[in-house]
């Protein structure tokens, strides 16, 4: 059997893009202002008592520290006809919200109005993993807002959809 040992960062990150994952946007009021941060590495049910989902998150990244102090945490499980607002969210431009449908709770989490689901998360606890930080998500309420929608997967670099197979 062949191992490839090359763990360099450029090399992991194409051998780690074979793996589908889905898309959401963590956003929060900061200020009155939305911020927000996209993670291809969220993950539900990781735990049902406590309720907990998780992602990572660069140790790097200016605009976490802003996320987890602003308290409640909404987070967008984007749907398949969302990848221009997830690439917005993500861009370094002055307003990342433009133009965005946002719904708000009384406790502050900021939610993409057409997101397929919605949880309504606070953190949990943080802990280092090398260049990220693992993020334990308490989920205290959620919504799913449509059914039909299918998710935002990323792959290989790039936005996809799920293909329903057809049986004709």
């Amino acid at each position: 059997m062949f191992l490839n040992r090359d763990l360099d960062p450029a090399s992991l990150r194409e051998a780690f893009g074979h793996v589908p994952s889905g898309v959401a946007a963590l956003c929060t009021l900061v200020d009155g202002a939305p911020q927000g941060i996209v993670a291809s590495t969220f993950t539900v049910g990781v735990s049902l008592d406590p309720p907990l989902a998780m992602f990572a998150v660069q140790k790097s990244s200016r605009t976490w520290p802003l996320i987890r102090a602003g308290g409640r945490i909404g987070v967008s499980v984007l749907a398949a006809g969302q990848a221009d607002a997830c690439r917005q969210i993500a861009s370094k431009s002055a307003d990342r919200f433009a133009g965005i449908g946002l719904t708000t709770t009384a406790h502050g989490a900021l939610f993409l109005s057409d997101a397929g689901l919605w949880l309504d998360c606070s953190v949990e606890t943080e802990v280092p993993a090398g260049d990220h930080a693992v993020v334990l998500l308490r989920v205290h309420g959620y919504s799913v807002r449509d059914s039909s929608s299918d998710p935002l997967i990323f792959q290989g670099s790039e936005f996809r959809s799920l293909q329903v197979p057809s049986y004709a």
